[in-house]
């Protein structure tokens, strides 16, 4: 899965622990224990799953994970306005994910 710079520097040092998704046919059979391999340009970061949870909408989901596990250097009202800019009404509506990874070491 492809991730920002910002994003996937969090993850890879393990301060992001929830990435944020919309249900896409291809993500909603995800479960504990799967692998992601976060891409990054040239730089890679393997993690695995230890949760995955549905919301009806990002404002939800953040109200449930807690806006630090999802971007811990930003307040919730930024957070969600992000979230927005990258997935529109349509795609929110496909509900959303907050897959709950940990990294691995390679």
């Amino acid at each position: 899965m492809s991730l920002y710079r910002t994003y996937f520097d969090m993850v890879a040092a393990g301060r992001k622990t929830v990435e944020v998704r919309v249900c896409y046919p291809k993500l909603r059979n995800l479960k504990a224990g799967d692998r992601i391999r976060f891409a990054c340009g040239a730089h890679e970061c393997l993690t695995r799953v230890k949760r995955v949870a549905c919301y009806a909408s990002f404002e939800e989901m953040l109200d449930t994970e807690g806006p630090a596990n999802v971007n811990p250097d930003s307040p919730r009202e930024e957070q969600l306005a992000n979230i927005r800019r990258i997935y529109g009404p349509e795609k929110e509506a496909l509900g959303v994910l907050a897959i709950e990874v940990e990294r691995v070491e390679q």
